[in-house]
């Protein structure tokens, strides 16, 4: 386990695309994770308590995470984390807090008010690990899940309203444009949170896409004038996390293991799927992906 105190600095950093292989990820602590009232899916978890008997294990939540670790480290992938805050308890869900690029860290803007502190222990990590952070959400809310690099130079960047806002999207998108950057602003519906459980890449030219959250426009840049292959994934199951999953490069992705259908498909198509069981997360609003967030990446 690789831990900031013992690691203070970080050599490499910096993501110019999401389908190289993955050397260096940030975390967050599960220490203080509890479910709290976070997004659409956390809110079917507390409408149905009674009724399927949902209760929240904190010892089975640490044990979920430390395996989800141990996956990261089989693959030689280095761990860093955000410091744990007995205030923060869903900073374990890292993606959301900034987001890396070629120029540094950018630190998000989290509307949802159990989270709006969270830039905290975000910017303090990257000062204290000597990785600059390029800008700071300021117009709106931004946040990390919905920023996704299609291809080096072309970025897709979501909004819900109740999460990432229109302003704050754009705000990013001008960001990446004076880099020269091509950028996609597109609204998706709330019940899908962030665009990373609508789009992930799974390796070069080739993304998995929930088609019922995008309108066609997005569709069409991705497949048309990106030239993108997708892998469709069902309505049903991206709204229960699905697509929320990691590629570790070399075809190699980090899955959830109630991502049944998902991981089929993924296995067909001559991916290496390794899935943890993740349901204290995914019932609290995130999953694998969520918890995530790439410092590095080899150049794909």
């Amino acid at each position: 386990m690789t831990d900031l105190a013992e690691t203070p600095k970080i050599i490499s950093w910096g993501v110019t695309a999401q389908t190289g292989i993955l050397t260096d990820v940030l975390l967050g602590r599960p220490d203080h994770f509890r479910w709290v009232p976070l997004n659409s899916i956390s809110a079917v978890t507390f409408a149905n308590m009674e009724a399927k008997g949902y209760r929240f294990d904190p010892q089975l939540a640490m044990q979920q995470h430390r395996a989800m670790v141990d996956v990261y480290e089989q693959n030689d992938v280095r761990v860093h984390y955000l410091e744990a805050d007995e205030g923060l308890p869903s900073s374990v869900f890292s993606r959301d807090s900034s987001f890396m690029t070629p120029w540094g860290a950018v630190i998000a803007s989290i509307q949802t008010p159990p989270r709006r502190r969270d830039y905290s222990v975000a910017s303090r990590f990257y000062t204290e690990a000597g990785i600059p952070i390029w800008n700071w959400v300021t117009a709106g809310h931004f946040e990390g899940g919905d920023f996704v690099i299609l291809k080096p130079g072309v970025a897709l960047l979501g909004w819900s309203g109740d999460r990432s806002t229109k302003e704050g999207a754009e705000q990013v998108a001008g960001w990446l444009r004076e880099q020269d950057w091509e950028v996609l602003v597109t609204p998706i519906p709330p019940q899908f949170v962030h665009m990373d459980a609508v789009v992930v890449m799974l390796e070069k030219g080739l993304a998995l896409v929930c088609e019922d959250a995008l309108p066609d426009y997005a569709l069409d840049y991705i497949k048309q004038t990106q030239g993108i292959e997708t892998v469709t994934i069902a309505y049903a199951d991206c709204v229960k996390l699905g697509g929320n999953l990691v590629s570790l490069g070399n075809k190699r992705v980090l899955s959830m293991s109630h991502n049944v259908n998902v991981n089929r498909q993924l296995a067909e198509r001559g991916f290496d799927v390794t899935a943890v069981d993740y349901d204290m997360f995914a019932l609290g609003g995130g999953g694998v992906h969520c918890s995530c967030h790439e410092l590095h990446r080899l150049p794909d």
